[in-house]
């Protein structure tokens, strides 16, 4: 329904006379992702790199009516996965109104809401929940209770005389509140197998034990879950029968390539309006997490994650910033190579290097940026190119570059330097501006010293190129 809560029937009767047809939630969903995939409109807007791998299976599991989990590394997308469900969920959807579970106005599950149905029939008052609000979300931590889950008796209703087994007794829990809608428990493995018995009983068998009383709770939830392969494989506390209950089991995967990789950071991360970042130096960045994901010097089981490439980026764009302002080119900010030796402060924080190489940090993120800009430098620099460069250099040349390095005196090297000039060109672009074209031609000078082209001398923050 795409229409607003005022213009929707606000009584059982009219609904009932609106046409109106009750379905379970993953029939709802169901029904929903036919209706885009007839349509060709996207499922999961602001998801990529999954479409050939991950998006194709998560389909099937819904088309099939299957409860998910989703098996990755940190980093991976799971949490974006699974919030981006409740995009497949009718706009709208009719509850009794003033029921703590959602409850189904032609099939009222509660105490409260079958009384209610029961007392006034057509008249009974309807409410209206957005797709948004029928999301429920639990990290699994040892210390979760049933209570937190499924709910708990409340003292005070007791005081006020009713019974123990009085369902009306019950204050509920995350999973009851998110009836008829989806519910995630992120770190499945960490939920302690008491609780996760209570987890199955109120998905299979319809019912709970709260305080030695069973009392019957008619959920209708899609169960999606999520969890670390090594624990969910190795670690043994995730109980057989619940595992048993989940239909779909998806594999998530870190982006397969560079440029999937730029796009995400692209989305993700927060640059400040006026800082224009070259594509190769987004190419650099990306193809940092990319040498540390293969790296033999990183833990590859903690994994790597895309957000090591968005907090590089927007720490790239903040050293640009300084050093704009130091110099004195704050007009046009521009990322340079130079600016990469602030990327080993938030790099650190993203993986974790191999024991072996303990208190060698530095050093191995050091690594990964000058493998990053030697693939960047041999994916944008023309072969044939680099010849009349390198002789370019040959009479004593020696070119300067750093942080005090204004746009301008880059210019004048290139005004001086043909071969250079097009060189700049091919990487930066033909429309390429002044700011741009420094950054390329950093980016060439040091892929020249990495590639063995060029002799290289650093003092403080200057590094001067020469030939060899």
């Amino acid at each position: 329904m795409n229409q607003s809560p005022i213009d929707l029937p606000k009584t059982l009767g009219l609904l009932r006379s609106s046409g109106w047809k009750s379905r379970t939630i993953k029939e709802e969903i169901r029904a929903n992702v036919i209706e885009r995939l007839r349509s060709g409109d996207e499922l999961f807007p602001g998801l990529h790199g999954f479409s050939e791998t991950v998006l194709p299976q998560l389909e099937h599991a819904l088309l099939a009516g299957h409860d998910v989990v989703l098996l990755g590394e940190r980093g991976q997308a799971k949490t974006r996965i699974v919030r981006s469900l409740t995009g497949l969920l009718d706009e709208w959807m009719p509850i009794v109104a003033g029921s703590e579970i959602n409850d189904d106005p032609f099939r009222p599950g509660s105490r409260y809401a079958r009384d209610l149905v029961a007392e006034y029939g057509d008249e009974t008052s309807i409410g209206w929940v957005h797709r948004d609000d029928r999301f429920g979300e639990k990290l699994a931590t040892p210390d979760t209770s049933i209570a937190d889950l499924i709910g708990e008796v409340d003292p005070i209703k007791v005081a006020e005389g009713r019974y123990l087994s009085d369902e009306l007794t019950l204050h509920y829990g995350l999973v009851p509140r998110t009836n008829r809608g989806v519910f995630a428990i992120n770190e499945l493995p960490d939920l302690a197998e008491r609780i996760q018995v209570g987890l199955l009983n109120v998905l299979e068998e319809r019912d709970v034990q709260i305080r030695g009383y069973k009392v019957r709770l008619p959920l209708d939830v899609l169960l999606v879950a999520t969890a670390n392969p090594e624990d969910y494989t190795n670690r043994g506390r995730l109980i057989t029968p619940l595992k048993d209950r989940f239909g779909a089991q998806i594999r998530t995967h870190y982006p397969l390539d560079i440029a999937s990789e730029i796009v995400i950071a692209d989305q993700e991360a927060n640059i400040p309006e006026g800082i224009a970042i070259p594509s190769f130096m987004k190419e650099i960045i990306a193809s940092i997490t990319h040498a540390a994901r293969a790296s033999s010097h990183v833990d590859q089981l903690s994994g790597v994650s895309v957000r090591l490439t968005i907090t590089n980026l927007e720490t790239l764009a903040a050293a640009a910033t300084r050093r704009g302002l130091i110099a004195g080119d704050e007009g046009d900010v521009v990322p340079r190579v130079c600016d990469l030796d602030a990327l080993i402060a938030s790099t650190a924080g993203k993986i974790e290097v191999d024991a072996l190489e303990e208190g060698r940090d530095a050093e191995v993120i050091d690594h990964l940026v000058r493998s990053a800009i030697l693939t960047t430098f041999k994916n944008r620099v023309p072969l044939p190119s680099v010849r009349s460069v390198v002789e370019a250099f040959e009479d004593e040349v020696v070119i300067s570059t750093g942080y005090d390095v204004s746009v301008a005196d880059y210019g004048r090297v290139i005004q001086s330097m043909p071969s250079l000039a097009d060189m700049i060109e091919e990487v930066a672009g033909r429309n390429a501006t002044m700011a741009e074209q420094a950054s390329a031609m950093e980016l060439i000078l040091e892929g020249l010293h990495l590639s063995k082209r060029l002799n290289k001398d650093t003092s403080g923050n200057r590094s001067s190129f020469r030939s060899r």
